[in-house]
């Protein structure tokens, strides 16, 4: 990014519950890669719905703004949600990303931040939505499994696929085992399905800039 073109840089504001890894991956993929030269974007802040999250101790060791809305202090999933909306929009994401955030989002958050609002699940989607995704897989006989990242919509673990990545389901596998293998994939699959979310940001508002110069009016 050019220095006057500082201003305009985009915010990616992180989600969390928990121990925040996908988080930790994400942030250091954004440094080591130089997103906001390359794409002028920068991970804003994490948030988490459970202040005694782990990665929020995490967040801040790596020098992250962090906020805490605490579920558990509200009636219901509205108040919460509005709670969360007003750290929001202090930002102004244009990316806020669900690395392991474990509440169930109202239709209104999602159309407030539709086509922004990105989530990964331990599946390859559209197979094993929910939770339990791992035993299920092998339960089901599956000799792949993997994760997928994608856009949110109202459909619990729906929305355009992104990106996705397999891992092979191993003779005699846990659920644990599985589930440790499918992370260490995922740490690689966010930061380069949310690179190339910024990269196609990028380049659409370089033609909505050029249809703007060539037609002022």
């Amino acid at each position: 990014m050019k220095d006057g073109d500082k201003n305009l840089v985009k915010n990616i504001v992180i989600l969390i519950s928990g121990g925040g890894s996908n988080m930790q991956a994400i942030v250091q993929a954004s440094r080591d890669q130089q997103w906001a030269e390359k794409y002028g974007a920068k991970v804003a802040c994490v948030i988490s719905n459970r202040p005694d999250a782990e990665g929020l101790v995490c967040a801040a060791a790596l020098g992250m703004v962090t906020h805490s809305v605490d579920h558990r202090l509200f009636d219901g999933r509205i108040g919460f949600e509005n709670a969360v909306v007003e750290q929001l929009d202090r930002y102004q994401p244009a990316l806020v990303v669900l690395a392991g955030f474990m509440r169930i989002l109202t239709p209104d958050f999602v159309a407030r931040f539709s086509g922004r609002l990105v989530n990964i699940h331990p599946s390859l989607l559209p197979e094993f939505t929910g939770l339990n995704t791992h035993q299920r897989a092998i339960d089901a006989g599956r000799t792949v499994a993997g994760a997928t990242v994608h856009m949110v919509t109202n459909a619990l673990d729906h929305g355009l696929i992104l990106a996705r990545v397999e891992v092979p389901v191993l003779p005699g596998d846990t659920a644990a085992a599985l589930a440790a293998r499918v992370l260490v994939q995922e740490h690689v699959l966010y930061p380069q399905a949310i690179a190339a979310l910024l990269q196609t940001q990028l380049d659409q508002g370089k033609v909505q800039h050029a249809a703007t110069a060539v037609n002022p009016n």
